[in-house]
């Protein structure tokens, strides 16, 4: 499991703002998806809801660590 996070990590640092904006705009729409989804019963899979929600906060994280060394550098 830690390997794929860290694999995860890399792949969001090598993205570019842009498609990192566009993952996250994605993932969100599936989260609340997956949100209606468990308000009706029709879950399929509950654990997806806990990697969409992971997903989202490594993106953010990774867009607060640019914004932070874009602070930085100015």
């Amino acid at each position: 499991m830690a390997k794929d996070v860290s694999k995860k990590q890399a792949d969001y640092k090598a993205r570019s703002d842009a498609d990192l904006l566009v993952d996250l705009q994605s993932l969100k729409r599936e989260q609340l998806n997956l949100r209606f989804q468990a308000a009706t019963q029709q879950l399929e899979k509950p654990s997806r809801v806990r990697e969409v929600r992971r997903s989202i906060a490594q993106i953010q994280t990774e867009q607060t660590a640019r914004a932070n060394a874009l602070a930085k550098t100015n």
